[in-house]
């Protein structure tokens, strides 16, 4: 994707290339006013998830059914994918909080960017789509976001948790609820203050409302933010849309997955349930209820909400529906897509190209100068947290000073050492009063080395206080386009750790995680600067 017109450089020792873009952070400088503000320019660069394969013209441009058009937002995006014969682009992602993790907005911006370079490339009108996954039951995926809090620190906000017996109702039932009021008035107390962000709460409060569902507030944001851009919001649950694919839920009863069930959902007693056959019967995994195939096409015809595809077959029914040329995924998806190969061969859809969606890492000025100065490079950022800073803080100790306090370890080990044996000689009980205090003495001696860390950590910070006007140093860059789930690997679904019901479903959603440093961080897309799952 484009990042303007600056031309790239490689950053502090890195191989990854670069670009200068606004985030739209304002800081005050010192000296020059009290009134005097100004934008800090942060430092994108690129990583991909993979390397980027252009999809080849394979498949003529055709119309998009007017059902499945009626499940698109109003709009001119949505006016030119009903203009006539189109190819489209898609991308999509199961609905969250405040749009959810930071990768979904660079998943739709992917999509967007990639239609209209095939577009120019093609001569052929390419349409961006994103398909909104309101048929997800994940609550415990949607229902957190996080943000960076006025000490760039991460911060969570969870809207509330659903009771765990309650039925599995789809995100686009459930409603945002009372609980609205209070995460947007943590997000905006808990947020520094920029020029955008005003303007982008309201926005927020306007479509996040208590009556509202998770889906449908998720999708009008969405597309508040990126219709503009050319990006059609696709609401699948919409009922018009949900008939239009009924069709094609129903061929995935003929397939039996390798978990010995079919890829199709229904909603029953515990909300939506994956389906097994089992005879000449249906039967749904948690419940237990039993269905025949007369009923649930009944059921497709009367009430087509209630049915719904799983990851594997969900690709295949956007396949069948538009005419995808390609989709753009995260690291997860790009792993998994090609285990839906059977399924497009079963139901005879031509599947689409996955491509890579942007992936990259926010690198601010004052942490560029501290990776300068300390000679470290991106790769150091991929450690456990805390790594990073005890390794700094260790070349910071003065070599006597590491000797002095390994010495006193030893010595503290030895002589506690000898005078074991001899307590022991006299009274054995006392064996465990002397290890308490050669415990002791040991925690007084790591507290004291634990006191010298803590204080040249902040010598650290205060070093790039010094080379950033005043303000506090954040020694990780930020992550663009991920996420850090509160469930990540929670549980196993097409063989790979999830976090969450699905890819896309849970979407780009990470399954195995990324460090936060690297790759993705999770996070509200209205981050007032952008920090894993994409990942």
């Amino acid at each position: 994707m484009p990042q303007g017109r600056t031309p790239a450089r490689r950053v502090a020792g890195t191989r990854y290339r670069s670009a200068c873009v606004s985030s739209g952070r304002v800081r005050r400088t010192r000296g020059r006013g009290a009134g005097k503000e100004r934008r800090v320019i942060p430092r994108i660069v690129t990583t991909p998830l993979a390397p980027l394969a252009l999809p080849p013209r394979s498949l003529a441009p055709r119309r998009v059914a007017p059902d499945v058009i009626a499940g698109a937002l109003p709009g001119p995006a949505r006016d030119r994918l009903a203009a006539g014969d189109v190819l489209v682009v898609t991308t999509g992602q199961q609905p969250g909080l405040f749009t959810g993790p930071l990768y979904t907005i660079y998943k739709a911006l992917s999509a967007t960017a990639l239609a209209r370079r095939l577009e120019k490339d093609w001569r052929a009108p390419v349409v961006p789509v994103f398909w909104v996954a309101g048929d997800d039951h994940d609550f415990a995926e949607a229902n957190h976001t996080a943000y960076l809090d006025a000490k760039g620190e991460l911060a969570h906000i969870v809207l509330r948790e659903r009771a765990p017996d309650a039925p599995l109702i789809p995100l686009a039932r459930e409603p945002c609820g009372p609980e609205i009021a209070r995460a947007l008035a943590q997000l905006r107390d808990g947020t520094p203050d920029t020029e955008f962000k005003a303007g982008l709460i309201e926005a927020l409060a306007r479509w996040y409302q208590p009556e509202a569902s998770l889906a449908d507030a998720f999708a009008a944001a969405l597309h508040a933010l990126l219709g503009p851009r050319g990006l059609v919001v696709l609401r699948v649950h919409d009922r018009s849309a949900k008939r239009a694919a009924a069709p094609w839920v129903l061929k995935g009863l003929d397939v039996t997955l390798a978990d010995g069930y079919t890829p199709v959902f229904v909603e029953a007693r515990q909300g939506r349930d994956r389906l097994q056959r089992q005879g000449d019967r249906f039967v749904t995994r948690r419940s237990g209820e039993r269905f025949t195939r007369v009923e649930l096409e009944r059921i497709a015809t009367e009430a087509p909400d209630r049915l719904s595809p799983n990851v594997l077959l969900r690709p295949v029914v956007e396949a069948a529906l538009l005419p995808t040329v390609a989709y753009a995924a995260g690291p997860a998806e790009l792993e998994y897509l090609p285990d839906a190969a059977p399924l497009y061969e079963t139901l005879g859809v031509a599947p689409q190209r996955p491509v890579p969606r942007w992936s990259g890492v926010l690198v601010e000025a004052r942490v560029e100068k501290l990776m300068e100065r300390h000679g470290i490079d991106l790769t150091a950022f991929d450690g456990k947290p805390g790594e990073l800073e005890a390794r700094l803080v260790r070349q910071d100790l003065p070599p006597d000073a590491v000797a002095t306090l390994g010495t006193l370890r030893s010595s503290i080990e030895e002589h506690y050492g000898r005078l074991l044996e001899s307590a022991i000689k006299v009274d054995p009980t006392l064996e465990r009063t002397v290890e308490s205090a050669r415990n002791a003495a040991l925690s007084g001696a790591h507290r004291s080395v634990e006191s010298s860390h803590v204080d040249l950590r902040g010598r650290v910070a205060r070093g790039a206080d010094d080379s950033d006007h005043g303000h506090s140093a954040r020694l990780a860059p930020r992550a663009l386009g991920g996420a850090t789930s509160r469930r990540a690997g929670r549980r196993q679904r097409t063989g790979r750790a999830t976090a969450g019901a699905t890819d896309r479903g849970a979407g780009d959603r990470s399954r195995g995680g990324q460090p936060l440093a690297r790759g993705d961080a999770r996070g509200a897309a209205i981050r007032p600067a952008p920090a894993r799952r994409s990942h």
